[in-house]
């Protein structure tokens, strides 16, 4: 698989002062946070949603659906994941940050995100990127291939902004996951950031809220 992901994208307003390159979740598409957009009041920056590889997921019967990755198994605490396709996504998503830097904006102004299975991947690619990211976002998130966390872990992003956000109710992504997750990487960031919402697999208005304050302040004039 090669070549740059097809993306929705909402372009700055004038000069781009960063990007949020934003993964969306098992079987959806890049559409599915494009409606968030106005709500965060940030049209100083530029939105891409790529849309994941179409490929089967055995959880699922094989049946062919946009997936960041293979899923093997359920209820497991770590793994199930297909490592190979981690990785092909993962180079798939540093092209894209790749490209950012093309057009004007380098990866220090770069916040990796997004839900579920596409904040797997920005935790994954966002904690082993050699260049400093503006930051790291993880809504209904949890940790892939965390086998290999401290031999892959790049000093660059050591200390990046993480933002982690999940439901109570998650049926999906258990809470516990998520926060180990989050435990496994705050760890020396003076800036990490646990919220936890009464919802499900899902994103809420008041967890919108906490979205558009946080990347405001990433991208602070």
């Amino acid at each position: 698989m090669t070549g740059v992901l097809p993306c929705v994208e909402i372009d700055a307003q004038g000069e781009a002062a960063g990007t949020v390159l934003w993964m969306h979740g098992l079987g959806a598409s890049g559409h599915d946070f494009e409606p968030i957009v106005p709500l965060l009041e940030l049209p100083h920056v530029r939105f891409v949603f790529p849309h994941a590889p179409a490929r089967g997921v055995t959880i699922n019967g094989g049946l062919i659906m946009p997936a960041w990755y293979d899923i093997l198994a359920l209820g497991t605490a770590t793994g199930g994941e297909d490592a190979d396709d981690v990785r092909e996504s993962a180079a798939l998503i540093e092209a894209l940050i790749a490209r950012e830097s093309e057009r004007g904006v380098p990866s220090e102004n770069v916040v990796l995100a997004g839900f579920s299975q596409g904040a797997a991947m920005a935790l994954f690619v966002g904690t082993r990127h050699p260049r400093p990211l503006r930051g790291l976002m993880v809504l209904s998130g949890y940790e892939v291939l965390a086998r290999t966390r401290d031999a892959e872990a790049s000093e660059a992003n050591r200390k990046t902004p993480l933002l982690a956000c999940h439901g109570t109710y998650d049926p999906m992504v258990t809470i516990a996951r998520a926060r180990a997750a989050f435990d496994a990487h705050q760890a020396g960031r003076p800036e990490a950031e646990w919220h936890q919402f009464p919802m499900g697999h899902e994103v809420c208005p008041p967890e919108i809220d906490v979205i558009r304050r946080w990347l405001a302040a990433r991208f602070a004039r």
